[in-house]
């Protein structure tokens, strides 16, 4: 029996140093580059491929809308007496709507705004909120304070109140629905990054840069606002598919996309009257909205994943 205890010992004793040995190796070994990191992940999950090309073929739909759409003249808005509600088939392959227009070439051109207006909401949230967080975050104290409140006061109101508040109050228009999204959105990424920039200021290399004499907005820029890079495009990435339900829920409500503009909401209201007779012209643009929505969310999802450090392993 003492010869089969200490043969099993001597065993787990060799076992424990291979497994040293490999997380050694494992520790040593250099990390795989970016694009294999990215493979690896879309690898793993297929739904983060079939989001990123449906992505893929949203923004090609939108570059080539007038090559790709049926009757671009219907797109743009050109109504018909006489193809009014007609069901699909094969001369309308998603049908019409109640004023002849071809839906399919309406969605085809509504790929524009889903897609446009959210990037430049996003953009101009970054572009505001980033910034705010990084000094906030780095500069502490009464400016810390000052910015935070603000923060607090637009976070008080839901974003969607909120924007449609400001464009109640501008006019009915996507530009103004796009400045009022962006004005109720910035506060995320000024707390996003602040945090970012809090767990910062104390590091060994923003300490240095300070000694050698950089300035506040040289730290701000040169290391601050890199190191956020990669939670603000994640964060980004899973807001275009909320903001693309914003938007489009602007334009049902009159406070988007104006008629006879090809707008995704737009349609789904304009179909509503019909829904049960016509059911295709409000059943279309929701399944194109909910596909693009879901799109981005896995993109996103994948992002999260693929700049995980405990991915990297």
């Amino acid at each position: 029996m003492w010869r089969m205890f200490a043969g099993s010992l001597a065993a787990g004793q060799v076992t424990a140093a291979a497994d040293a040995d490999e997380s050694v190796r494992d520790e040593l070994a250099p990390p795989r580059g970016g694009m294999q990191r990215a493979l690896a992940v879309l690898g793993r999950d297929r739904l983060a491929v079939l989001g990123l090309a449906f992505v893929a073929l949203l923004v090609i739909v939108a570059l080539f809308a007038p090559q790709l759409a049926p009757y671009p003249d219907m797109g743009m808005g050109r109504s018909s007496v006489t193809t009014r509600a007609l069901p699909p088939s094969p001369g309308f392959v998603l049908g019409t709507d109640r004023l002849g227009r071809d839906v399919l070439s309406r969605i085809i051109y509504g790929a524009r705004p889903a897609l446009i207006a959210p990037l430049i909401v996003v953009l101009l949230a970054v572009g505001i909120g980033a910034p705010l967080g990084a000094v906030a975050g780095l500069m502490g104290g009464w400016v810390d304070e000052v910015i935070m409140r603000v923060c607090d006061l637009f976070l008080a109101f839901p974003s969607l109140l909120l924007a449609m508040a400001i464009v109640a109050l501008a006019g009915p228009s996507l530009s103004n629905a796009v400045v009022a999204l962006a004005v109720s959105w910035w506060p995320w990424y000024t707390r996003l990054v602040r945090g970012v920039a809090v767990s910062l200021r104390q590091q060994a290399f923003v300490e240095a840069a300070r000694g050698l004499g950089a300035g506040t907005g040289r730290v701000m820029l040169r290391h601050i606002l890199p190191n956020s890079i990669t939670p603000i495009l994640v964060q980004a990435s899973l807001d275009v598919g909320t903001v693309i339900l914003a938007t489009t829920g602007l334009a049902f409500i009159g406070l988007g996309s104006q008629p006879p503009a090809a707008d995704w909401g737009l349609m789904i209201e304009d179909g509503r009257a019909l829904l049960r007779t016509a059911w295709w012209t409000s059943t279309f643009p929701g399944l194109a909205i909910f596909l693009a929505v879901l799109s981005f969310n896995l993109v996103g999802d994948a992002l999260r994943d693929l700049f995980d450090p405990k991915e990297y392993r």
